[in-house]
């Protein structure tokens, strides 16, 4: 399958990385490349440095960049080794990152990652194809508490003790192999009547799957303090989310970065010796437009965060 993915908060995104034509830029989840190509567009004299753990979305980057230069490098991880990264390729101080977090489109699309409740595939959801940990393997080893726990906290479904109780008793009788196995499970356990209010039953237990299977949510806290030590005065980082769950640790992490100081307010002098490392660029997230809503639906629910290294 063609490696497609639409670039969602385009115009906002570059817009927010204040582009200067010799600057390094990054972009940690290059997937089909469509932000990538706007940000290479834009310079003369400076580097685009493109991450993937999806080796099919390195391969269709390479050909939507290479029409428009030599100077950009792919490389073949996870931005949280972005640090790693950019020292094998000797570059100390980058101008702007920008973090597209979550699935593509492609990946979703491509039946047998194992991403999607619409198709029949093996249950995968790796990211990177070379993970040691498939949702087959979350699904049948982990404990029934341990289930829950995935499925409530990642997945925030009011429904995870039920869920994970029967997914239990059915790996029981034989393990459950395919996505629609599991699927199959859940609606079970689901009442009927709450099935009936909108959304397909199995949609948040999958998503709790998937930010297991790829840690995406440690990652995201590991790393952007990481990133923030390796801008420039004056760079730009910008990151696109699609849930509460890591919008959430975006806002927070920004705001711990923005203050000065973290002591307890009862002391009469700092001693914590906390810098203020960041200025926050957008108070409040960036949305898309109707129009970009109508035009791609998955665009839904993301929005855009950017925070200034000071």
């Amino acid at each position: 399958m063609e490696f497609e993915h639409i670039p969602i908060l385009l115009e906002e995104s570059i817009e927010a990385l204040k582009i200067k034509e010799a600057g390094t830029y990054v972009d940690g989840t290059i997937g089909g490349a469509g932000h990538s190509q706007e940000i290479l567009k834009r310079l003369k004299g400076g580097r685009l440095i493109g991450i993937d753990q999806d080796p099919a979305a390195l391969k269709k980057a390479k050909s939507v960049l290479e029409p428009l230069g030599k100077n950009f490098s792919l490389v073949h991880g996870n931005y949280k080794d972005m640090p790693q990264i950019l020292e094998d390729l000797s570059i100390d101080r980058v101008d702007g990152v920008l973090l597209d977090i979550g699935v593509s489109s492609h990946q979703f699309d491509e039946a047998e990652r194992g991403f999607s409740y619409r198709f029949d595939a093996p249950l995968d959801m790796r990211m990177d194809p070379q993970g040691k940990v498939r949702a087959y393997d979350l699904v049948n080893d982990l404990s029934g508490q341990e289930l829950e726990d995935i499925i409530f906290k990642f997945g925030e479904e009011r429904w995870a003790k039920r869920i994970s109780d029967f997914i239990v008793k059915e790996r029981q009788i034989r393990p459950l192999e395919t996505t629609y196995d599991l699927v199959e499970v859940i609606k079970k356990a689901i009442p009927k009547s709450a099935r009936r209010k909108g959304g397909h039953p199995a949609k948040q237990t999958f998503q709790a799957l998937r930010i297991a299977v790829n840690n995406e949510l440690g990652v995201l806290e590991e790393s952007i303090p990481q990133i923030v030590d390796l801008l420039n005065p004056g760079g730009r980082l910008a990151i696109i989310s699609f849930h509460s769950l890591e919008d959430r640790i975006v806002k927070k992490t920004f705001q711990y970065l923005n203050q000065s100081c973290v002591c307890p307010p009862e002391l009469p002098v700092c001693v914590c010796n906390k810098k203020r490392e960041i200025k926050i660029i957008s108070k409040k997230p960036l949305a898309p437009s109707k129009e970009e809503m109508s035009r791609n639906p998955r665009s839904k629910s993301a929005k855009l965060r950017v925070a200034e290294k000071l």
